[in-house]
């Protein structure tokens, strides 16, 4: 989707900045620099893979959510602590499941390996 804005779209200028990264930038830095390459480029990946799957996993969460009857995160964190799911502790971390993996989907996918 490109619309209201031209190509190239986000996705693709994320894509861009970790090829040149990747392939220009770092090959020619080392040390401290390098590290800090490596950094930015898990960075650019990060957000791209966010904006490819947020608005999916966001429906998701908000369903896992509502399934608790919460409103967010804070008042599910809340209930949680104050033992309002204990009884049940096994259903509460599988309908969470999906809301864990769908974040190391985005910070780094290989963990789900």
């Amino acid at each position: 989707m490109t619309a209201p804005h031209d190509r190239p779209t986000a996705a693709e200028l994320l894509e861009a900045l970790h090829e040149w990264m990747e392939r220009d930038l770092l090959p020619g830095v080392d040390g401290r620099l390098q590290f800090h390459t490596r950094v930015a480029i898990n960075m650019v990946d990060i957000v791209r893979r966010e904006l490819e799957l947020g608005s999916d996993q966001e429906a998701r969460h908000e369903s896992v959510l509502a399934s608790f009857g919460m409103n967010d995160d804070e008042e599910l964190a809340t209930a949680i602590r104050s033992g309002t799911f204990d009884s049940d502790l096994s259903a509460v971390l599988t309908r969470l499941l999906p809301v864990v993996e769908d974040k190391l989907r985005v910070a780094n996918p290989r963990y789900l390996r």
